[in-house]
């Protein structure tokens, strides 16, 4: 089993085909990449140079927006897992189409973030509607059932997706115990996730196998997803498991620590999270699980996953944030018969 990928060149005339092969990749493996998907490298490009340019400011600079509990703003060695009980070695910032009042980075920090972010999110929002409206085909919905699901509606503001910038911290000169990860295994709880690489900064793994929504479950084998910066890795999320009755697979993935002679620097990546606005419903046609709207899945996915723990995010205010990141802060329950031993 591989990662497929999938081209959108000649989407019109492809379009049964390219419905077929993302079926085929969403119900099987959970995740495909996509290539010919229409945005310019440059622009790709451009996107990363913002995220660097963002954090290459010092902590004070970012902390002027901070991550506010409603998955927007700058958090720094504050995401621990379940699957882990450590930090995911990295920073991140996320940004939505609403609710950013206060959060964008100012001007005076990095000249016209707001701007240039918003294009590139357009962009990215923009392929991700020619997939969902593909997946929704694929399973015999209406066309529009998870764009109208995702995409704010003029002036309602009650979009919920997200682009999250992301720094892996640089692993040079730093050594780590046995269950510490980049990001630590776990499931997208979005509709469709949009990741972006740069070339040879790897470490995304997935793992096939999950097949209800909600669990825990693994398979055994984990498949390395390489860095491409030509390609967008997409991943079917949590949201669209449970929208589709568990048909498409939420697969499980990870961004493991460098290993022998890979480069030690830091990894940069972009994840587009396409999220269920607030107020819709989400019910699959079989109706096997109970309705849901986005705003309540959202809030018991965040606790689920202990996003922005409170405990971490004090502990975080006051100690280094190289303390935090080393520490253990809880063992998981499939990890303590391990430790005992």
């Amino acid at each position: 089993m591989s990662v497929p990928s999938i081209s959108l060149h000649d989407f019109d005339a492809r379009r049964d085909e390219i419905i077929a092969e993302l079926i085929d990749a969403s119900t099987e493996v959970g995740f495909f990449t996509l290539v010919n998907h229409g945005i310019p490298q440059e622009d790709v490009d451009a996107a990363f140079e913002l995220s660097r340019s963002f954090f290459a400011l010092p902590d004070a600079a970012k902390g002027k927006t901070p991550l506010n509990g409603k998955n927007a703003g700058w958090e720094k060695n504050t995401q621990v897992r379940p699957s882990t009980g450590t930090a995911d070695q990295k920073e991140s910032l996320q940004l939505q189409f609403a609710r950013m009042e206060g959060l964008w980075p100012a001007d005076e920090d990095v000249p016209d973030f707001r701007k240039r972010a918003e294009v590139f999110m357009a962009q990215v929002q923009g392929v991700s509607v020619r997939v969902m409206e593909c997946l929704a085909d694929g399973l015999g919905l209406p066309r529009d059932t998870f764009t109208t699901g995702t995409v704010d509606r003029a002036g309602e503001g009650d979009s919920q997706s997200v682009l999250r910038l992301l720094h892996y911290h640089s692993t040079e000169g730093k050594s780590f115990g046995p269950n510490f990860w980049r990001a630590g295994a776990h499931a997208d709880f979005d509709v469709l996730t949009m990741l972006f690489q740069r070339e040879n900064e790897g470490g995304l793994e997935v793992c096939p196998g999950r097949k209800v929504v909600g669990d825990f479950g693994m398979g055994a084998t984990w498949l390395p997803v390489p860095a491409r910066q030509d390609s967008i890795v997409c991943n079917i999320g949590d949201q669209l498991m449970r929208w589709s009755d568990d048909r498409l697979k939420s697969t499980y993935h990870r961004v493991r620590l460098p290993e022998g002679d890979e480069p030690r620097g830091p990894r940069y990546s972009i994840a587009f999270f396409n999220q269920a606005r607030s107020d819709i419903v989400i019910q699959g046609p079989e109706k096997k699980y109970p309705p849901i709207t986005g705003s309540r899945f959202i809030a018991e996915a965040l606790e689920r996953n202990r996003m922005q723990s409170a405990e971490v995010a004090k502990q975080s205010a006051l100690e280094s944030a190289e303390t935090v990141a080393t520490a253990v802060h809880y063992v998981p329950q499939h990890l303590q018969a391990a430790v005992a031993a």
